[in-house]
């Protein structure tokens, strides 16, 4: 009887504190598992236990974590000077006295030397002496020359044109001719002047005009009318061609065709096509100033002007062999 009555007074006790415990839980529970409001960052708050507060524990007295600065807190990051290298100025103000120009951005300097204007006012010119040649053939030995030179701007020129051959210690045949050369394009002129005939038989005078270019294909061209005294009247045309073999030997051929419109007894020339000639010439530039040459030139009379060379007992047709200098300053 002693025993039972004394697990009745334990089942009380028990179930007593049971229940209280129940009564404790469920505040506890429901704040842990309250979800956060939407749209909030802010930590949950955990509501404070009794018995759990660490500043009161000994041994447990931390200090509070400092706060993170900011980017806007943060003062500005200067790198420290270097040893040896003096600190930049800020750009702006007035340049040191041996600073570049601003229109050099690349570091070129001004040549103190000029160039020479490029614009169509500038003036130069040049004298070349295309064949200066002494020439061996079926009618005997003799010297020929040949001469181009120039003095104007890009768009007008004074030119001056000599060729002629010396014969048999006389002078056989010889022409000057005074031009005034006007652009037309970038690679063709217009020219006005006047001729003159000497040598063998009477001397002519002839007013030429013409034309003389770079044609298609790198040739250079010549074509010129003429009118003289009692209505002669002539032409001419010139082809030539360099070709470059190398950097300095170069192969020049040459094309020249003469018709006349009338006979011209004295000075053995028939009218139309009056002779034709074709040149071979092969150079070496020492400099591009001077170049020896070794050639062969070919010539055929026409027409009247081959039977007044029968008459005269001269070839018709000949071949001469050349050997001559090219230069020009």
């Amino acid at each position: 009887m002693t025993i039972h009555r004394r697990e009745h007074g334990l089942i009380p006790s028990r179930s007593a504190w049971l229940i209280a415990l129940l009564l404790l839980l469920p505040p506890t529970v429901e704040a842990q598992s309250a979800p956060a409001t939407s749209g909030s960052t802010a930590p949950m708050a955990m509501p404070a236990m009794p018995g759990m507060d660490h500043g009161e524990m000994p041994g447990m007295d931390h200090p509070a974590a400092p706060i993170a600065p900011t980017a806007t807190d943060m003062p500005a990051l200067e790198p420290p000077p270097t040893p040896g290298m003096p600190k930049a100025p800020m750009q702006g103000g007035r340049p040191p006295a041996d600073a570049r120009s601003g229109d050099y951005s690349d570091g070129i300097a001004a040549s103190p030397m000029h160039a020479m204007p490029a614009h169509g006012r500038a003036s130069s010119g040049l004298l070349r002496i295309d064949q200066l040649e002494a020439f061996h053939g079926d009618e005997g030995n003799g010297q020929r020359w040949e001469i181009r030179g120039w003095y104007g701007g890009d768009s007008d020129k004074l030119w001056l044109r000599s060729e002629g051959v010396r014969s048999g210690g006389e002078l056989e045949d010889g022409e000057l001719e005074l031009l005034w050369g006007h652009a037309t394009s970038s690679y063709w002129s217009r020219q006005l002047g006047v001729r003159h005939d000497f040598g063998n038989g009477p001397a002519r005078s002839w007013v030429a005009v013409g034309a003389q270019g770079l044609a298609p294909y790198w040739f250079e061209l010549e074509a010129t009318a003429y009118a003289g005294a009692g209505g002669r009247t002539a032409a001419r045309l010139r082809v030539d061609y360099e070709l470059l073999l190398t950097q300095r030997l170069v192969l020049q051929p040459e094309l020249e065709v003469n018709l006349y419109g009338r006979r011209d007894p004295q000075r053995r020339l028939g009218e139309g096509v009056s002779d034709i000639q074709f040149g071979l010439r092969l150079r070496y530039e020492i400099r591009r100033e001077f170049a020896p040459y070794l050639g062969v030139n070919w010539t055929r009379r026409v027409g009247a002007t081959a039977d007044y060379a029968r008459h005269d007992q001269r070839a018709v047709r000949e071949w001469q062999w050349l050997a001559g200098v090219r230069f020009w300053f």
